[in-house]
């Protein structure tokens, strides 16, 4: 490494100013770090109650959504979503015929759409509502507390 190339990378180390005190560290030093950082982060938000829900058809999950965001919001619950995740397409070909006729087929697929919701700090009443909601039959929800 040249001289001219040396200064240059000093300098660019030193104009990050956020970074200063993890110049001189490895990487899993850096690593460390950086983690420690992320769980006072974690730590501020005590409880989360992440609510995911699926079905077939998008117009009864969006109305399941709704009322999943009412109830929460008559518990004045902070509320973060709906979020639309990726819709989940399951596509299958099936030949028309039994034996023969292999170029014809049929082509079905099943959509899975998905929403996302997240409650922070959730109340006992709360989570005894959301347990209580009566849904329509063909939507799936998780319920996980991180």
């Amino acid at each position: 490494m040249c001289a001219r190339h040396r200064a240059r990378m000093h300098a660019q180390r030193r104009s990050f100013g956020h970074n200063r005190r993890l110049v001189g560290m490895r990487s899993s030093q850096k690593i460390m770090a950086a983690t420690k950082t992320k769980k006072t982060k974690k730590e501020e938000v005590a409880q989360r109650l992440r609510i995911r829900v699926r079905a077939y058809e998008y117009k009864v999950l969006d109305n399941s959504v709704k009322q999943i965001m009412d109830t929460a919001a008559r518990y004045d619950a902070t509320i973060l979503g709906p979020v639309p995740l990726p819709t989940e397409i399951k596509k299958y070909t099936v030949g028309r015929s039994t034996f023969v006729y292999k170029d014809a087929r049929e082509q079905f697929e099943m959509r899975v759409h998905k929403r996302l919701i997240d409650i922070l700090d959730p109340t006992p009443k709360l989570i005894e509502a959301l347990t209580n909601i009566e849904l329509p039959s063909g939507v799936d929800i998780d319920v996980k507390i991180m």
